[in-house]
């Protein structure tokens, strides 16, 4: 079983912001103590007294909010979340990146969010399908932070799963979406930061977090499966991608 842990980054109705990202981390399910662990060990280096109490929300980190207030420079906190995002490098086995971003301008007259929620669902799908056809057969779930449209999400899942999305039918995956606190799992926090990664290279041109994982997006060769990018210009942050 594979599990899709998914959290967003940056605001569909805001309008001083651009984009919109959706993203998050496909990881097999006896990887996902492995991952946990590390993230804990580093959370107890930051914070000793109280490790459990700290979430590695990414805009938090970034702005010195909340707990990550008293936790050193921005500096030292951008190293902090740079930590967090290598963390997976430790996995042994097979894992990816998804993510979609969206240019809010491109797409006035969709919904954005059920857009790159089909885009996600789609991808995974893919990414289960390939390891089908090499005799690796595994199922999927979506874990998502339950601050995104609950509802409304579950319901496309059910609709993609019994009467398709518009580039097929998803096959691979055994149920509509799970949704949690963030707070109670590290593996939606690193999908927070995987999306936050996104958005400040396309929002704010800040590549720094997403150099370290870009390369861990679902990929066979030179073709990147696991970033779907929609926007006004067609261009890429640093020419790293194509979509």
């Amino acid at each position: 079983m594979y599990l899709l842990y998914v959290d967003d980054a940056g605001s569909i109705p805001n309008k001083s912001e651009k984009h919109f990202v959706l993203a998050g981390i496909a990881i097999f399910e006896r990887q996902v103590y492995h991952l946990d662990l590390v993230l804990n060990e580093l959370a107890t280096r930051i914070m000793p007294d109280e490790p459990s109490h700290l979430e590695f929300h990414a805009n938090e980190m970034q702005s010195g909010r909340n707990r990550w207030r008293r936790l050193g420079s921005r500096e030292t906190r951008r190293s902090y979340l740079g930590k967090a995002l290598t963390a997976a490098e430790s996995l042994k086995g097979e894992w990816a990146l998804f993510g979609v971003v969206v240019e809010k301008e491109a797409m006035p007259h969709e919904d954005v969010m059920e857009y790159c929620f089909e885009q996600l669902c789609s991808r995974f799908d893919h990414f289960l399908g390939r390891m089908h056809r090499r005799s690796n057969t595994q199922r999927g779930i979506i874990i998502m932070d339950e601050s995104t449209k609950e509802t409304r999400l579950q319901e496309l899942a059910l609709n993609f799963r019994t009467h398709g999305h518009r580039w097929g039918k998803l096959r691979n995956l055994v149920d509509v979406p799970f949704f949690v606190d963030s707070k109670a799992t590290r593996l939606v926090q690193y999908a927070d930061m995987v999306a936050y990664a996104l958005w400040r290279a396309y929002e704010h041109q800040d590549h720094e977090f997403l150099d370290l994982i870009k390369l861990r997006f679902d990929r066979i060769g030179e073709a990147i499966h696991g970033l779907h990018v929609v926007s006004l210009s067609h261009t890429e942050p640093g020419g790293s991608f194509s979509t």
